[in-house]
């Protein structure tokens, strides 16, 4: 009989222990997860124009393949020569980059598929406000630029 009341007497203060232990446990906060505040991109309201002009042709961006490509930089009708921009930060490169053409550095390929590089029938020229501008591609669109590519 002794051993049983000892078994009982064991099984007690553990169930007592684990009783007590369980309720002195200080509850731990809910781990919070932060979420990064969204960063909201600066919107602007940007107008800037552009010609490109190979030998005596300059270029017309009347067809609608040009227009509205991008939300952020765009062209459109009636003066498809001015450069819309509603977000901060874009470059000449971004708004080129929209149109279905490509301008580098060195090479312009129309939209109609003509090439034009520099080289023995000519050179590719940028211009930014009337100051020739080699790395135009490179800097923001800016309130009132006007951005010239010449291929002469």
């Amino acid at each position: 009989m002794k051993t049983v009341f000892v078994i009982i007497a064991v099984f007690a203060v553990l169930v007592a222990s684990i009783i007590y232990l369980n309720r002195s446990k200080i509850p731990q906060p809910a781990t919070q997860i932060s979420t990064p505040t969204p960063v909201l991109e600066e919107k602007v309201n940007i107008k800037a124009t552009f010609t490109i002009i190979t030998g005596n042709i300059t270029r017309s961006f009347r067809a609608e393949k040009y227009h509205n490509q991008s939300p952020n930089v765009y062209i459109q009708n009636p003066d498809p020569s001015v450069v819309y921009v509603t977000k901060k930060g874009i470059r000449w490169s971004d708004f080129f980059n929209t149109l279905p053409m490509k301008l580098t550095k060195e090479c312009l390929t129309t939209g109609d598929g003509e090439t034009f590089c520099d080289g023995k029938d000519g050179s590719l020229k940028f211009y930014l406000n009337d100051i020739e501008t080699p790395n135009l591609l490179e800097e923001q669109i800016k309130e009132v630029d006007k951005a010239l590519i010449k291929f002469n």
